[in-house]
């Protein structure tokens, strides 16, 4: 089995991340959101593991965001409805719904259908990244998260400057 690749975790369809481009590296993809700026988004972080769901949080909160959590799919899809936040951070595997159908049914909410949905998952494979995206995800996250890479998509997707398509053209 060949290792992992730990800068594999990346929202960007059709970018390899072992290899940097002009895009990286002009800093197009690196946008920042600055802590007082970063009170203003409430994220979603949705994870059936109490540690996942704990590490994620604390991070985020320590970049400046507010946090709301969930612990399965259809938990996930009452707190977004109630709290609308500005992202969610969705895992894929979890009981009861799972990341993917809790998304779709995100997507046919009209209060949700826009908001931001980075799947945060174990599996890598393409096949789990296109029906991620197929179902409305904005962005794909491997397990173990690179947090650096977390931050530019959380940051990117949050831009009010940008249309939050990580797909390049």
């Amino acid at each position: 089995m060949e290792p992992k690749d730990l800068r594999a975790t990346t929202a960007l369809p059709g970018l390899d991340p072992r290899k940097e481009d002009e895009t990286t590296r002009s800093g197009n993809l690196n946008v920042n959101i600055d802590q007082s700026s970063a009170k203003n988004f409430l994220i979603l972080v949705v994870d059936d593991s109490a540690d996942n769901v704990a590490v994620l949080s604390l991070d985020l909160q320590q970049q400046g965001y507010r946090v709301v959590t969930a612990t399965n799919g259809e938990e996930a899809i009452s707190v977004a409805s109630s709290t609308l936040p500005n992202l969610i951070l969705m895992d894929i595997s979890m009981p009861r719904l799972d990341g993917l159908g809790a998304t779709r049914r995100i997507r046919e909410k009209d209060a949700l259908r826009n908001i931001p949905v980075i799947a945060v998952t174990a599996f890598g494979t393409e096949g789990f990244q296109r029906a991620a995206y197929d179902v409305g995800v904005s962005g794909y996250l491997t397990k173990p998260i690179d947090f650096t890479r977390m931050h530019q998509l959380v940051a990117r997707l949050l831009d009010p400057r940008g249309s939050g398509n990580l797909i390049r053209q």
